[in-house]
């Protein structure tokens, strides 16, 4: 097992060097990839819908993402105000067919982790995924939901903002 894993970065660094480097944007480009949900228990046991949307990136420079110590830090969170690195939008089908949107409490400041950790300058490009969660009660209801995202990057510059497919989530009717 571990030749084969030798064997097979020796070919990563081999075909990196054969690879002319991307021109991506400083501003980070987003493309909706994919929606995915599935019901789990959390760790009390309760009954979760868990949500997970995957969007593809580029980014020219590789500033994306920060660490679990500058979330901590509220002078380094300062400047990316109410939202993070990362916002989601959700938007909600009411019985009359009209979706409203809002930022659910639950996603109100959302962080993503740094996607380059070698810290060096340069394009990066991949998928992430992101979370959101909606719990069961008594008085949820199933209903259908949409979502919006965009990202930024250290910079603060913001991406464009891409929508998600409607999925059945249960929903607080209250």
């Amino acid at each position: 097992m571990k030749f084969k894993v030798f064997l097979f970065v020796i070919f990563a660094v081999t075909a990196a060097g054969c690879v002319d480097i991307p021109d991506f944007e400083d501003s980070p480009v987003i493309y909706y990839n994919g929606i995915d949900h599935y019901t789990g228990l959390s760790d009390l046991g309760a009954k979760i819908e868990y949500v997970t949307i995957t969007v593809d990136f580029e980014d020219g420079n590789g500033d994306l993402g920060v660490s679990a110590e500058e979330r901590s830090d509220t002078v380094f969170t300062l400047p990316y105000g109410g939202w993070g690195n990362y916002e989601l939008v959700t938007a909600r089908r009411g019985a009359d067919g009209k979706w409203t949107e809002s930022i659910l409490s639950t996603d109100q400041v959302m962080w993503m982790p740094i996607l380059k950790p070698d810290g060096k300058p340069g394009p990066i490009k991949g998928k992430l995924d992101l979370n959101t969660k909606f719990p069961y009660s008594n008085s949820s209801v199933q209903s259908w939901v949409r979502f919006k995202v965009r990202i930024r990057d250290r910079a603060l510059n913001v991406s464009n903002q891409i929508s998600t497919d409607s999925i059945l989530v249960p929903i607080s009717a209250r």
